[in-house]
């Protein structure tokens, strides 16, 4: 009698059990905007300390080389939903449109049965087709008492953005979605995007700390003439940013350094900015930033010493704001532990690109360099993947879309120019590609990077700028990983430019780019 009690009691969950293992995995793929990988403590740059976003890697992988295609926000989204290089999903720029039509891999998954969510930051204009449900910021979206587009309605909601983000996407998993079925979940944060406004609580955070330069901030960008016309200086002299084309470029006393006037008496737009703000916010930023300003202001700085403190005014306010993010990855990793759902959930922490910390005395990204190229990557499956995991290979936003088509066992359509890494994740093929290929396009436009493509391999880089000038550079990474050393003309390298011009073509060939398109991107561009 007692065994067929306790029979009865075991029978139900050997069954959710046997479910369990059979159904498809969920999907948390979380994306911030702008994060550096060097600003994730589990890659070791000893910045600032990210425990939850750390945590996914601790329990499963660190991607050690993870790449974009295109490195700026709404391309490299569009390539992240596609599977496909921008010149053939056509969002080579933030200016143009999005052709929402076009298959993208929430689709497959909804076609296949998977309830699916979209919350945050896409900067895809239209409405998000392949979810269930969405809650979008319009366009960059405020930090501050931000908008929202919830399934095609407009509200303002009022705190702070990362936070809402939080609890939308959290309040979907909980309450929203058909909990019958796989789900996937697109949780993508604002920040850490320019002009870093951090949450109250973090207000202060690193003011009892300096930050030293990057050994390369000074840089003068010898036999680099593309790195040498740039707007993205964070310690632009007066006369530079004076001559600086629009308004979006070098760093700026209002907008990125949180000055109500600035060192030489001239009121900013920053004013205009906290007016979004209620009066507790309001007083809370005065309170906190007011003394500093004014300090620096008495200090009467020149110089390096005036480089060094915006180059700290900068970062802090940038790190901040990425507090708030691994804030809410923490509490999305905790629902999904409380809730039974981590062993048969992927969780993907990334960034849209790359960006600059101070190297090259840059922030913001756009060049084919190696800090706006690289992203974070990191991933727990716990069916699949062993906790410590390191992944050397070289993958890149492209191969998102086909990976998670794998995971939920879905077809990946032949059209999608991306690779499954999954058997590379799992340790069960070590074979992968040796090359990577990228584009830009936004010339000439805010910051004026000019319009440039590449190949990367695991030593090399070749990149091709174009349009206004014909320049190429190559650079040793073995040798010179901050990228400082043009090697294009060298004669010691000659046989290594040679080869990395076949791998040039080949890629372009292989990804079905070439300059007839770039000219058509080119006219469209110049046109409108």
């Amino acid at each position: 009698m007692k065994k067929l009690i306790l029979f009865v009691f075991i029978l139900p969950f050997l069954y959710s059990c046997e479910q369990n293992k059979s159904q498809p995995p969920n999907i948390v793929f979380i994306m911030s905007d702008d994060h550096a990988f060097q600003a994730v403590s589990a890659y070791g740059h000893g910045l600032n300390n990210t425990p939850n976003i750390d945590r996914i890697a601790q329990e499963g992988a660190l991607f050690n080389k993870g790449f974009v295609t295109n490195s700026i926000c709404a391309p490299s989204r569009a390539v992240m939903l596609t599977g496909k290089h921008s010149f053939i999903n056509g969002k080579v720029d933030n200016i143009q449109d999005f052709n929402w039509e076009q298959p993208n891999f929430a689709k497959d998954l909804q076609g296949a049965g998977y309830q699916t969510a979209m919350v945050g930051k896409i900067h895809l204009r239209g409405l998000p087709q392949g979810f269930d449900y969405s809650a979008v910021l319009p366009g960059q979206g405020h930090y501050y008492n931000p908008d929202f587009i919830i399934n095609g309605v407009k509200e303002r909601i009022q705190g702070y953005v990362t936070s809402i983000t939080t609890q939308l996407s959290l309040d979907w998993l909980k309450n929203k979605r058909d909990k019958n079925k796989p789900f996937l979940l697109l949780y993508h944060q604002k920040a850490p995007h320019r002009n870093w406004q951090s949450e109250e609580k973090y207000l202060t955070l690193f003011d009892d700390k300096t930050f030293d330069f990057p050994e390369n901030f000074f840089d003068d960008y010898k036999d680099r003439p593309a790195a040498a016309a740039q707007e993205m200086l964070i310690a632009a002299t007066e006369e530079q940013i004076a001559a600086a084309h629009g308004k979006g470029g070098h760093g700026r006393w209002g907008h990125d350094f949180k000055f109500l006037i600035d060192p030489y008496g001239r009121e900013t737009r920053f004013n205009k900015e906290l007016e979004r703000y209620t009066p507790k916010q309001k007083a809370a930023w005065l309170n906190a930033y007011t003394p500093k300003n004014e300090a620096m202001k008495a200090s009467k700085l020149e110089g390096k010493d005036l480089a060094l403190w915006k180059f700290n005014r900068y970062l802090k306010d940038y790190l901040r704001t990425i507090q708030s993010v691994d804030d809410g990855v923490g509490e999305v990793l905790n629902y999904l532990d409380e809730t039974g759902l981590a062993e048969n959930t992927i969780v993907v922490y990334t960034s849209d690109q790359g960006f600059y910390l101070g190297e090259h005395g840059w922030f913001d990204k756009r060049f084919m360099y190696e800090e706006s190229l690289r992203t974070p990557i990191l991933m727990r499956y716990p069916k699949e993947i062993k906790p410590g995991t390191q992944i050397n290979q070289m993958i890149q936003n492209l191969d998102f879309a086909p990976t998670f088509l794998d995971y939920a066992g879905v077809a990946i359509p032949k059209e999608m120019q991306g690779e499954s890494f999954r058997k590379v994740v799992s340790k069960e093929n070590s074979e992968w590609r040796d090359a990577i290929y990228y584009t830009y396009y936004e010339y000439p436009s805010v910051h004026m990077v000019k319009r440039h493509n590449g190949v990367r391999t695991d030593r090399y880089k070749l990149i091709h700028f174009y349009y206004d000038i014909d320049v190429w550079e190559m650079y040793d990474l073995e040798k010179d990983p901050a990228e400082m050393n043009n090697i294009y003309n060298e004669p010691a390298y000659a046989e290594i430019q040679e080869m990395m011009h076949k791998r040039y073509d080949e890629m372009r060939e292989k990804y079905g780019d070439s300059d007839a398109l770039d000219k058509q991107f080119i006219d469209s561009y110049v046109n409108r």
